[in-house]
């Protein structure tokens, strides 16, 4: 499928999402983190994932739950790097721009990024990795995307 039109509604944040999980299921740097120490049932979750995105993008759905209490459960059981957020962010661009092009588009990466960085910051500090060489968190603008088919 080419990217052809904006992202339009829930519809469009389910099959982007379980795009974008296949491709982080599958992946061998976060993939473990969903498969083997969450044990994440993908369909238990993404009714959950798609009002999170559907709130921030469309401000439509309702989330009253707690984001960072996972993130942080599995923090304490595998450390979160800069590394697995650099290649989640990647994966969710690669996603997106598989799908979709258009401001709403754009506002889904660009958010993807924010959340990603402030969760790192809030599970390793401030200046977790963030910077300079090391393994840590890759700005997009020196990445090549691949397509997570």
């Amino acid at each position: 499928m080419s990217a052809s039109r904006d992202v339009s509604g829930r519809g469009d944040l389910d099959v982007l999402l379980r795009r974008f999980y296949t491709a982080a299921f599958a992946d061998p740097l976060i993939g473990p983190f969903f498969t083997e120490i969450a044990g994440t049932d993908l369909e238990a979750h993404l009714p959950r994932i798609t009002d999170f995105w559907e709130r921030a993008l469309f401000r439509t759905a309702d989330y009253g739950r707690d984001a960072f209490a996972p993130h942080a459960a599995l923090h304490s059981a595998r450390p979160l790097t800069a590394a697995h957020f650099g290649r989640w962010v990647q994966l969710w661009h690669a996603a997106v721009d598989g799908l979709h092009t258009g401001p709403l588009a754009e506002r889904a990466k660009a958010q993807g990024e924010r959340i990603a960085l402030a969760m790192l910051r809030r599970l390793a500090g401030p200046r977790a990795g963030t910077e300079g060489a090391g393994g840590g968190f890759v700005p997009l603008a020196a990445l090549e995307l691949r397509s997570a088919a």
